[in-house]
Formats: C-alpha cells, structure tokens, sequence
C-alpha cells in the first residue's frame, strides 16, 4: 500500500522556493489575461478609478483591475456572494495567477472587497461595461439593428417581516394592534389580529410600506405566486450576437410599459460610447408585457420600428385615437410578417439566454447586497462578463471555463452511439460537426434565419411530431432517422378545409 496517510504531520519551518507547488494557470483564464492585457484594460481600469484613491494615505488598497477581475471571477465560477469569490480565489491556484499574485501573496479579503465597490463610483463600473461593448464593436459583434429586451425579477435581500409604515416607522404587527384597539378590542390576540388582517384590502402598498434596512426594495409578486421584496431588472440584447448592449435596475413594481423607455436611453447612450455605428432605423423587439398605445406612439414618433406582441383584447374603437390606431397596426402587421416572427423568437431566445447566464449560472439569482447602486455595480460587471465570454468564444470557441470539463467523454460515447445508428452520412457529419466542434474550434458568430418557402410554391413542410434528433443515451443528440423533411401535395390534400357539397363532388 506505500505510505499510509499521517493524521496530524508536524509542518516545516522553512520551505524552499523551488519547493512550493506551481501552476501552468486555467487554458480559458490564461487566454482572458493576454485579452485584458493587450487592450490595456488595467491602466483603463486605473484612469476611470483614479478619483476613488488617494495617492499616500493608510495601507496599499486593492488595485482597480483586479478588482474587476474578481467580481468577473464570481461570475465565471458562479459565486453569489463576496465570500464565496474571495474563499474561491484563496482556494485556487489558477486564479492568483489570473489575478497576478506570487504564493506569498495574501489574497484580498471579502470585506477589502466589499469597501472597495462602495467607494469606486456607478459611473466607473458603467465606464468597464462601456469599455467591453467597445472590444465587441471591434470584433463586429455589435451591429445589428435589432434589440430584444426583457425583464426579470431578482430576490431582494430582505423579509417581509422587517417592513414598517413610511409614515409613523410602525412594524406590521405593532400597526395591527393599533388598529385592533382603534376598533374597540383592548387586548387582542393572535387570532384576532389574523381576522382584522384578512378583511382589510391592499395591506402591504409600496406607497405605504418600506423595508427597514434596504429602502429601494420593493413588494411584488413573482413567477411563482409569491410576494416578497423584490428587484426589476430589464436586458437590452443585440439579436445579431446576444451581447447585452444595455443593463437597467428598476423598482419592482414599474410596469414594463413604464420602465421600456428608460432602458432604451440607457442603451443609445452605452452604444453611442461604445463608438457603435448608429442604423438608419433601429427596431425594438418585446413581450405582451410591454404593449400599450401610448407605448407605440412613442416607438412611433422616436423612428423606432416595433415588434412587440400585442396581447388578445379583441375589438377596439379608435374613435379620436388615429395616431395610436396607426401605431398599433403598423406594429401588427410588422409582427405577423416573417421577419417579425423570426426577430420575436430570437428575442426568447437570445434575451432568456443572458438571463441564464448572467443570474442563474452567475450566481446572481440571490442577491446579498443592498441598495440600488450597489446592485447595479454588481450587475454591470456580471453583464461585461457575459459579453467578454462572448468575445472569447469568438476567438477561441469557449465562453467560459467549465465549458470543456465534460466534452471529451461525453463526444467519445457520442461518437460510438453516431457510428452504429443507422442514418445519412450528411446528418452523421452534422452531428459530429456540433460534439466535436468545440475542440477543433469551429465556431459560428451568427446565425442565419431559415429561408422561408413562398405560398406559390408547391412544396410544403411536413409538420411532424417525431424530433429531428433524438436525445438518446444522456442527451447527446444522435440523429432520429433519415427521412425527407419536405413533401409534395397529395391529390386530396384539400378535402379536409372543403365544405361537405364539395367534398361530394371531387370523390371519385
């Protein structure tokens, strides 16, 4: 068996240098260093940051690219909280090389870290994110005409339970005793104060309620039913490339119809910055959500082109409302169109995509911070790494560093599964082409729009609920068969719409 292992070994006093153990560095985090380095970005970081430190007072602070580099770790490695990124870094190897620092070094702290984002300003964070959507218009990855945007609901990092009045500063229990005893009850229990707060109505108002400790969350209700404290996020997202070209921190309880238009000046200015060439027309791409006259007016008289889905509320009368009646039929025709419903579904695609990455696999679906500033420091660095793993999968076919872990085993069985499933060579080679990709780096940056056939011409798809390719064993996509896709019209292909008087008189 060899060695057997030491419970408890006695540590030596004195280690050699040459000794201590050492790192070749993460192949993806090694690639992002000569990206930042080549464009300069840490004496970019350091001009934008350079009002946030003084020259000689109190011990060294945390230089400003590295601090960026670490809240771009927390978004790779999907760290939710300051903690956790910084009990990552002590952890890893990789990263201090990433970060620059010798094995002597001491890592940064979560608290230097958390000082350290208070007391840089919204404005420089705003400046970095800026500064990545410059190297995407450089790449090309930010010129398209199209926007998708949406929004999300984040988790605030506060209870219902720590609400009190705007007004007199009273807890929720302590205000329904009062009431009790205004009504006449003198010593009311817990029962009694369940039923006076079941026959009251709008109980918990944004309007007359606040959290105690974070004052800028807000009472909403979420995808799941729940109400609690909350946050609104919305994402203006190039529908050419997926970046995200704007980023806006809103009140939970904006409606989306309200909230539209400052994100869109959010992302003209962030775009104007980024030195982007501005289309003759752009045009803005969103849910029922955001659908409203006064919404399409306004699309309207800015030049903007709109897609937006327009909700089911059957007949309208446009009586004294001709410019809206405009707006709302040039919208509808434009979202029935072809080009209108593939800029829609690449909206639900593109935009839920960056909402994945950012919050779910980032880490930032639970948020630990307080305050509207704050947050949105947090959410514009975790935007400019969404974007920079774009940049990076441009140039070396991986976006982030877990992208490979899994790749080659998994392409391995692939490859045996494709190699005895009986299917054309054509839909073998395609599916090789998408496992094995990645590794010979074949990439694509955008993806063209499935030319749709005309209505004169006499071929048709065929519609069937068989999937192309089949998931199979774990997911790997092996093709289903090979079968024709596309089909000529049958001799009674149009009995089924006919009327029964006709039907009868083209049967045989």
């Amino acid at each position: 068996m060899g060695e057997r292992r030491v419970a408890r070994r006695q540590g030596a006093l004195w280690i050699a240098t040459s000794a201590l153990p050492r790192s070749e560095g993460d192949p993806f985090y090694e690639r992002l260093n000569k990206t930042l380095e080549a464009s300069g970005f840490d004496a970019y970081a350091e001009g934008v940051c350079k009002g946030s430190y003084a020259e000689k007072v109190g011990r060294p602070s945390l230089a400003p690219g590295n601090y960026f580099r670490l809240l771009l770790v927390g978004y790779f490695e999907g760290c939710d909280s300051e903690r956790q990124i910084a009990w990552r870094l002590s952890d890893s190897l990789s990263l201090r090389r990433f970060l620059g620092l010798g094995l002597t070094e001491r890592c940064p702290d979560h608290s230097t870290l958390s000082k350290t984002r208070v007391r840089i300003s919204a404005e420089a964070h705003a400046e970095v994110f800026g500064w990545v959507l410059c190297r995407l218009e450089k790449a090309g990855l930010l010129r398209s005409q199209a926007v998708g945007v949406d929004g999300t609901m984040l988790p605030a990092n506060a209870s219902m339970r720590g609400i009190v009045r705007r007004d007199t500063g009273e807890a929720y229990q302590e205000y329904l005793r009062r009431l009790a005893k205004e009504s006449g009850i003198a010593s009311p229990s817990a029962a009694d104060l369940r039923r006076l707060d079941r026959k009251r109505k709008k109980r918990t108002s944004n309007l007359e309620w606040k959290h105690r400790s974070d004052a800028d969350a807000r009472v909403a209700r979420m995808k799941d039913g729940r109400t609690r404290m909350a946050h609104k996020v919305e994402h203006a997202v190039d529908l050419e490339s997926g970046a995200v070209a704007g980023v806006k921190l809103h009140g939970a309880d904006q409606g989306d119809t309200t909230t539209l238009e400052g994100t869109l000046e959010l992302t003209e200015a962030q775009l104007a910055a980024a030195e982007a060439a501005p289309p003759a027309r752009r045009a803005v791409v969103c849910d029922k959500g955001y659908h409203s006259d006064a919404t399409m007016v306004g699309m309207r008289r800015a030049g903007v082109r709109s897609y937006v889905s327009e909700p089911a509320r059957g007949r309208r009368r446009w009586q004294g409302k001709s410019e809206a009646q405009r707006a709302v039929y040039g919208n509808r025709r434009r979202i029935r169109g072809p080009h209108g419903r593939r800029l829609l579904r690449r909206r639900g695609e593109l935009v839920e995509r960056s909402f994945a990455h950012v919050y779910d696999t980032g880490g930032m679906r639970r948020l630990y911070l307080r305050g509207r500033e704050n947050i949105t420091k947090r959410l514009l660095i975790q935007a400019a790494g969404f974007n920079l793993g774009l940049l990076m999968r441009h140039g070396c076919g991986i976006g982030k560093p877990r992208s490979l872990q899994n790749l080659v085993p998994t392409g391995f069985l692939a490859f045996v599964l494709l190699a005895t499933h009986p299917c054309r060579p054509s839909e073998r080679f395609q599916a090789l082409v998408g496992i094995f990709g990645p590794i010979f780096r074949y990439r694509c940056t955008s993806r063209r729009p499935i030319p749709v056939p005309p209505r004169s011409q006499p071929w048709r798809r065929r519609r069937s609920s068989k999937p192309r390719f089949s998931t199979g064993l774990l997911g790997l996509g092996c093709p289903a068969g090979s079968k024709r896709r596309l089909q000529a019209p049958t001799r009674n292909a149009g009995l089924r719409s006919a009327s029964p008087a006709k039907r009868a008189k083209r049967a045989p």
